[in-house]
């Protein structure tokens, strides 16, 4: 089959890969229908994480059509078309019985590394390194689905292949980050990035009723998307005082909830430390892990609030400001998304038009041309929000 893979030197290119093949009795295989980009995959693209392998197949976002199912599968059939969330999880084990599936015992395939970078093992990832605990890429014609009676779901009729993709994980994601900052009726929520994750959980803030949302990017189509399709206010980091207008728009306190929702790759312009110049100057201009949008989140937020880190981070920060944390009594929260719980509710909200994701597929290309749609993705250029491939 193809499959989009990573090169090596010379980068990305799709390139014939076996067909995957049923391992487990609980596995299923999916012929994939859309698979998309996502701000995750940049920092393995980078080289700031595990190392990828020459011939890795990328990309973790995606729906399909079952076209086998292990003996052991009871939810599925042969035609279903289902969406599968980028974690993988077993769905069994401890933590999948108190619904965190991301902290799964089982879903890892390098549970060694993980527990050495992190303490212990986590759950899985479609289009990680099998170091990092991954499995093969949804940028693909085929895809091995293990554990498919826990991460595959049925999609509703009445949501297509192009807003369906996206309850794969940008919408649980940003639902976690709702759910995360308990957000309430009435409270003022900032999230800090525009894309995919920061506008869905923009629109998961206001489902639960937030009085006001304010969006903060440097991106002019991104803010008019999140202003046009979710409805949230929105700031450009380059343009204002982004502490001071939260505070305006906050009674004078700061907002309830700041949520982070971009990562390591944040180059806004907020509170910077003398580690952050250093690095930048003896690297080249590139800093791996700067938790600059997480310090501005915590600035603004106001004291007792909750700060929600989104982000994908591969390792460890410096000058995180502990001390505003506990001087301000401010809570700090993180996970990768379970969207086992939530996939289901979301597909159904999307059915009923409650969550929008028609509007994140900017660009849509053939699997060919992967390469060229991840470079769109990586520069922001042409106004690509979300890059989605059909094999």
């Amino acid at each position: 089959m193809r499959a989009l893979c990573w090169l090596g030197a010379d980068g990305l290119g799709v390139r014939e890969v076996p067909d995957p093949e049923l391992r487990n009795s609980g596995d299923a295989i999916v012929r994939v229908r859309r698979s998309s980009t996502c701000g995750a995959d940049l920092p393995l693209l980078g080289g700031r994480g595990p190392s990828l392998t020459v011939g890795d197949v990328l990309g973790h976002e995606f729906l399909g059509d079952v076209v086998e199912v292990g003996p052991g599968v009871c939810r599925h059939r042969v035609g279903d078309r289902v969406v599968v969330c980028a974690v993988v999880a077993c769905g069994s084990c401890w933590y999948c019985r108190q619904g965190l599936y991301a902290c799964c015992d089982n879903g890892s395939t390098g549970a060694a590394v993980a527990e050495q970078a992190w303490g212990q093992p986590t759950g899985g990832c479609y289009g990680q390194p099998r170091s990092a605990g991954g499995f093969a890429g949804s940028h693909a014609e085929y895809v091995r689905v293990p554990y498919a009676d826990v991460g595959a779901f049925a999609v509703p009729d009445q949501v297509d292949d192009d807003r369906a993709v996206f309850a794969s994980d940008a919408v649980p994601t940003g639902w976690l980050g709702a759910e995360l900052g308990e957000v309430c009726p009435g409270d003022v929520v900032a999230i800090w990035g525009a894309g995919a994750v920061g506008q869905m959980t923009a629109q998961a803030a206001l489902l639960r009723g937030a009085a006001r949302v304010v969006v903060i990017d440097r991106y002019p189509d991104r803010l008019r998307s999140a202003e046009r399709h979710v409805g949230a206010e929105t700031l450009d980091y380059r343009a204002t005082d982004v502490a001071a207008e939260l505070r305006e728009r906050s009674g004078g306190r700061g907002p309830d909830v700041c949520v982070e929702a971009v990562g390591m790759a944040w180059d806004g312009t907020g509170p910077r430390s003398l580690a952050d110049l250093f690095a930048t100057a003896g690297r080249g201009g590139t800093v791996p892990d700067r938790p600059i949008a997480v310090r501005e989140a915590v600035h603004a937020c106001r004291k007792g609030g909750t700060v929600v880190v989104l982000g994908t981070f591969t390792g460890f920060v410096d000058t995180f400001p502990l001390g505003a944390v506990m001087h301000k009594g401010l809570t700090v929260r993180s996970s990768r998304q379970h969207g086992q719980r939530w996939i289901p509710m979301l597909l159904d909200r999307m059915a009923r038009g409650e969550i929008n994701t028609g509007h994140l597929a900017t660009h849509r290309l053939p699997l060919e041309q992967g390469a060229h749609g991840y470079d769109l993705f990586r520069e922001r250029a042409d106004g690509c929000l979300r890059a989605v491939f059909t094999p």
